[in-house]
C-alpha cells in the first residue's frame, strides 16, 4: 500500500458513504427490500469506483498488486466499522446474518478494486 493515511481515509468514506445512504433509504428496508439491496449495492460500488480512482491517480506506478492490497484494507475497514452494530448494536444479525446480506456486498470493494489497478497498469500491445 503505497500512501497508507491515504488508503485508511478512503477506507472509511468507502464505508461512510453507503452508510449515509443507507439512512436516507432506509424506509425502503422493510416495504421495498429489493429496491433498498439495490441501491446499497450501487452505493457500494460507486463509491469503491470513486475512491479507487481518487487513490490509484496519482500515485506514481499501479501494479494488480496495490489493487488486491488496497481492496482487501477496505473490506476489512467496513466489516470492523459494522462489528459493533451488528454483534452489540441496533442491527443484532449474527454474524452468518450479517455476511450473506452485507459482507458480502462489500466483497465488491476489492473485486473492483483490482480491476481498476489492472487497467492503471495496462499497457496495450501494439505491434
Amino acid at each position: 500500500m503505497k500512501a497508507t493515511k491515504k488508503a485508511l481515509g478512503f477506507g472509511v468514506l468507502v464505508w461512510l458513504v453507503p452508510f449515509v445512504v443507507a439512512i436516507l433509504v432506509f424506509p425502503f428496508h422493510e416495504s421495498w427490500r429489493a429496491l433498498f439491496e439495490s441501491v446499497m449495492a450501487v452505493a457500494v460500488a460507486g463509491t469503491a469506483v470513486l475512491f479507487g480512482w481518487l487513490y490509484f491517480r496519482k500515485l506514481p506506478t499501479v501494479e494488480t498488486r496495490d489493487g488486491v492490497i488496497v481492496g482487501i484494507v477496505w473490506w476489512v475497514i467496513c466489516v470492523a466499522i459494522d462489528m459493533p452494530m451488528i454483534t452489540a448494536g441496533p442491527m443484532k444479525m449474527s454474524l452468518a446474518e450479517y455476511f450473506a446480506d452485507i459482507g458480502l456486498t462489500y466483497v465488491s470493494i476489492p473485486l473492483i478494486t483490482i480491476g481498476m489497478a489492472s487497467a492503471f497498469n495496462w499497457k496495450p500491445d501494439v505491434t
